[in-house]
């Protein structure tokens, strides 16, 4: 029988192996060039709308410039304006000039509509500069998310992709001219339709071959509902630490008693399929020191994603670095740089320091919170000085 050769350990790699190891679908055809068509007057847009309303699948792509504003006393500082928008589809791409149309509300229903699919590469920003237009997007895939889960962080810009996709290598040598330029030349219009319309090439790609990844990032999957206290710790929102979250809450009677942060954890981590979420989850597993949840945070090492399969060796080296090294050393051997580079970091680190606890939170002159992290020993009779021992020190039991 054969074995497969053991993992090295990590002391003994001098580095780990940048890029992508693994295997990849060959490359696809390039579309047929379509229509291009520049809008900059309120008849044009109303055109562009009726043609976009009927299809159910657009790739957009924002062009933003960054400007300068002020608030009262004089403090400045920067923020995006949306400059063009392109929106693709079989054998169009409308290049909306959003500086010169201020009203932008004829498409709204369409990016609005949540049975139409918005494509999106790297959702982040163009979502905010949309929104800000009172472009509310109800239903988008976003194929920066779907493609590094895939392929890894340095493998999912939208050249590198395209590259693997369809063979091609993308001019990125206008990505940050001005686009608040008044009239664009060609070749600038040219550029911008062009990222939208390969954005929806890459989808078809995506969609042949890796469909289960498209659909594990669907934005629907950002609605799955999970435990009031957690939703903040998905949504990368909490101003304050988890320990001060948890005694809050006891304290407010939202979460009736510590049972119920290991089963809401548990819940969530059993509920949830958006990979990001799941693995903000597996952050808050592990500063919350939830070691009973170890069982079910193995079985991700080997999730399709590899965020989770990262998230997974990071909470579990913080969990059971012991128990765990085995199975961690297992994906030194990872196609994803990633996931070896973070398999590699957990194996190449000393004991798990302990974690310095969370002083009770106060409250200043004006109302706001305040806590530090210190040194102080909150061990209680029983020499405990987990996460339990410091809810214990904010609560002021």
């Amino acid at each position: 029988m054969n074995r497969r050769a053991a993992a090295p350990e990590p002391e003994d790699i001098e580095k780990v192996t940048p890029g992508y190891l693994g295997n990849s679908p060959p490359p696809g055809q390039l579309p047929e060039k379509g229509q291009r068509i520049w809008v900059d007057r309120t008849e044009q847009l109303l055109q562009a709308a009726s043609v976009l309303k009927h299809s159910h699948i657009i790739a957009i792509d924002a062009e933003f410039a960054q400007v300068r504003t002020y608030t009262q006393g004089e403090v400045s500082s920067h923020t995006h304006r949306l400059a063009l928008l392109q929106l693709a589809i079989d054998g169009y791409c409308y290049v909306v000039d959003a500086l010169r149309l201020h009203d932008l509300s004829l498409l709204a229903p369409i990016v609005g509509n949540p049975e139409t699919i918005i494509l999106l590469h790297g959702a982040g920003a163009d979502l905010r500069v949309m929104a800000e237009r009172g472009l509310h997007v109800a239903h988008y895939y976003d194929l920066e998310a779907t493609s590094r889960a895939l392929f890894g962080q340095h493998e999912s810009s939208l050249a590198a992709m395209l590259q693997r996709a369809l063979g091609i290598r993308l001019d990125k040598s206008l990505q940050r001219t001005d686009w608040t330029r008044r009239p664009l030349p060609p070749a600038m219009i040219a550029y911008a339709a062009r990222d939208a319309e390969m954005t929806l090439a890459l989808y078809y790609w995506l969609n042949q071959h890796y469909s289960w990844a498209l659909k594990l990032y669907d934005s629907a999957n950002l609605q799955e509902p999970v435990a009031a206290w957690i939703e903040p710790f998905l949504r990368g929102s909490s101003p304050v630490p988890p320990e001060v979250v948890v005694a809050e809450a006891l304290q407010q009677s939202s979460i009736a008693h510590l049972e119920q942060i290991y089963q809401d954890c548990k819940a969530a981590l059993a509920s949830l399929t958006y990979p990001m979420r799941r693995s903000r989850l597996l952050r808050l597993i592990a500063d919350l020191s939830l070691t009973q949840l170890v069982p079910d945070i193995i079985p991700l090492l080997q999730a399709p994603t590899s965020d989770e399969r990262s998230a997974a060796i990071r909470a579990l080296g913080r969990l059971a670095p012991v128990e765990s090294k085995d199975l961690i050393r297992s994906l030194l051997h990872d196609p994803v740089h990633d996931v070896r580079k973070a398999a590699y970091a957990v194996l190449r680190s000393s004991a798990p320091k302990e974690k310095a606890p969370w002083a009770a939170p106060t409250k200043t002159a004006d109302g706001a919170r305040s806590w530090s992290v210190g040194n102080t020993d909150d061990a209680d009779e029983n020499g405990e000085s987990d996460w339990k021992a410091r809810l214990r020190s904010i609560l002021g039991e």
